[in-house]
């Protein structure tokens, strides 16, 4: 039992090790593998090579897999690029295995006793990260000499015998078998190094080694294929064409795998070396034949999974790539291109409400109203995203874009909110009761309604480049724009006292317009506040310490004054207007005995 158990923490520990490996290579390198692939796609070979590199640092084809899948479902590769670099990956993944199976027992320790170092006193650091490489890599070597050790004394036990000797005979059986276990271990590089050790120790024959490799190799594929499960069809034809391949290949070594432990056993005497060396060999021949055939298989890919339309034509993200979340830098990039996705929709919005405005369209108004429904649905979509970012492995920066692009996501939720009300209001306030706005009035709104859209657009970049002089920039115009607010209200007050009929009638709805714009310009303009903090350009407070009375001072006063009389003044007559319109409409109204004629205009209105 002890043995066992000996057996299966060494088979834990190097897929630990493993996927050590893979998180740590990522979280240094990934922006920058993610860039070797992406510009690897000028030919089919370079592209191959590009395969090769990257699945030999992350120590996983599944990795690679995961990432030029994210590639293919945002557009950003083309198909037979894509799955040259698949091809690749395999290579890649053997040529790993070939190398661990040297005898490095003397070279664990070292890396496991720096790596704990560097990785424990240089954490959020490069140096730090890399450590943790070096950890899993010393893992991984020492879990090979553990399988081994546990394995010898298991070759003795009757039991493990039969266990063993159930898998020789049935070619089908052990692929399928050795599939199995490359999906439970997540890893087929692990797969395979187990089979190589199981071999090593007598447990198992060449033969049956053989065909737990073949279907490690088919095994990798589908694991990738479920993993991509949640992509679009985009990226789900490249782990496809990626399966088709393997599966191909498999059907056409099966047939012939009672003469392979000749070939490997001209190759290498030890067991181990010659399930290695077929490995490598293996992968190495069907990648490089089936490198011709990129082309047809991504046509076959694209007739066989084809795009679905999206459901009730809801917004679905676009750039939120699962894969990338071990990569801390690249996710908040992804975030970052949702949370722009979010102002082109806000911005949407915005241009649909002048124009429920302008025309009382009521389709518009309900087009406008379901825009709100894709913004939340992308505000939750990125909230959910970044909550599974790591955050203690983000560095000071980061960790600020983080924050960044949270409080903006809420902001443009809030604002999308504020537009659908303003809609709705619109709707019942004016719409329904066939209303309009005087000519004065409705060219203040749309004044204030284009400079509300050139901020957001400003925020929206101030947000994707943090440019102080931006941010500079929109600050100023976020007072500009209240100044603006409190002239047009008291604009509107002077209409009030000419006794404007249209102004009255639409008063209540023309000032909560005019003041949800504000609020709407300061959700945009929040986005200066981060730059300008950076720079030491905000002050703690805008209050001042109260100044000494003087001549000065009092002479200052005065014009206050007189404002806030003149407002009161303007409200009065505003008052006075509306009762008097009120009761002239009475009167018309009780001047009539019965019903009024059709087509009669409303002698308001």
């Amino acid at each position: 039992m002890l043995t066992l158990l000996n057996l299966l923490s060494g088979v834990a520990m190097l897929i630990w090790g493993t996927h050590i490996v893979r998180t740590g290579v990522l979280r240094v390198y990934g922006a920058d593998l993610r860039r070797i692939l992406s510009h690897s796609i000028s030919n089919r070979f370079l592209a191959f090579a590009a395969g090769v590199l990257v699945t030999g640092l992350v120590q996983s084809s599944n990795a690679t897999a995961l990432i030029v899948s994210s590639f293919g479902a945002q557009g950003l590769i083309a198909l037979a690029p894509a799955l040259s670099i698949m091809l690749g990956a395999d290579v890649g993944t053997a040529l790993m295995a070939r190398i661990l199976t040297f005898d490095l027992h003397w070279l664990s320790p070292l890396l496991i006793f720096f790596g704990v170092i560097f990785f424990l006193s240089r954490k959020q650091t490069r140096a730090g990260q890399l450590g943790r490489v070096a950890i899993g890599l010393g893992l991984i070597i020492l879990a090979l000499q553990l399988i081994v050790g546990a394995t010898t004394p298991m070759t003795e036990a009757a039991g493990v015998k039969v266990l063993f000797g159930s898998l020789t005979g049935d070619v089908m059986l052990d692929t399928l078998i050795g599939a199995l276990f490359a999906m439970v271990s997540y890893s087929s590089l692990a797969a395979v190094l187990l089979t190589a050790t199981l071999a090593s120790s007598g447990v198992i024959s060449l033969k049956v080694a053989l065909c737990l490799v073949i279907g490690a190799n088919l095994g990798s594929g589908m694991l990738a294929m479920l993993t991509s499960a949640g992509q679009n069809a985009a990226g789900r034809r490249v782990v496809f064409g990626s399966l088709i391949f393997k599966l191909i290949g498999c059907l056409i070594v099966l047939p012939f795998v009672d003469y392979a432990p000749l070939l490997v056993n001209w190759l290498s005497d030890a067991p181990a070396q010659a399930v290695v060396n077929f490995h490598v060999l293996y992968n190495l021949i069907r990648c490089v034949v089936f490198l011709a055939f990129t082309e047809p298989m991504a046509r076959l890919c694209v007739r066989l999974l084809a795009e679905k339309p999206e459901a009730d034509g809801v917004t679905r993200p676009r750039h939120l790539d699962e894969s990338a979340l071990e990569m801390p830098s690249v996710a908040l990039a992804n975030a970052t291109r949702e949370t722009l996705r979010m102002g082109d929709l806000v911005e949407q919005m915005l241009h649909g409400l002048l124009d429920v405005i302008k025309s009382n369209d009521v389709v518009r108004a309900r087009e406008t109203r379901r825009l709100d429904d894709d913004v939340d649905h992308l505000y939750t979509a990125v909230k959910m995203y970044l909550t599974r970012v790591s955050r203690e492995n983000l560095s000071e920066q980061d960790s600020r874009r983080w924050t960044d692009i949270i409080s903006l996501t809420i902001n443009l939720e809030h604002a999308g909110d504020i537009i659908e009300r303003m809609v709705v209001e619109v709707e019942e306030k004016k719409i329904s009761h066939k209303l309009s706005f005087s000519e004065a009035g409705l060219q203040e709104i749309c004044d204030m309604h284009a400079r509300l859209v050139t901020n957001l657009q400003l925020g929206l970049s101030v947000f994707l480049n943090t440019d102080l002089r931006s941010a500079q920039r929109l600050m100023a115009e976020k007072e500009s724009f209240r100044d603006l607010e409190r002239a047009y209200s008291y604009t509107h007050l002077n209409r009030l006292a000419g006794q404007s009929v249209q102004s009255i009638e639409t008063s209540s709805l023309h000032l909560d317009i005019i003041s949800d714009m504000k609020r709407l310009n300061s959700l945009f303009c929040s986005t200066a506040y981060p730059v300008l903090d950076d720079a030491g350009a905000l002050r703690k407070s805008r209050m001042r310490d109260k100044p000494k009375e003087s001549k000065e001072t009092k002479d200052l006063k005065a014009p206050k004054e007189t404002k806030v009389s003149k407002l009161a003044a303007l409200a009065d007559a505003a008052t006075a207007a509306a009762g008097t319109v009120s009761s002239s409409r009475d009167d018309n109204e009780s001047s009539h005995d019965g019903p009024e004629p059709a087509g009669h205009p409303d002698p308001v209105r």
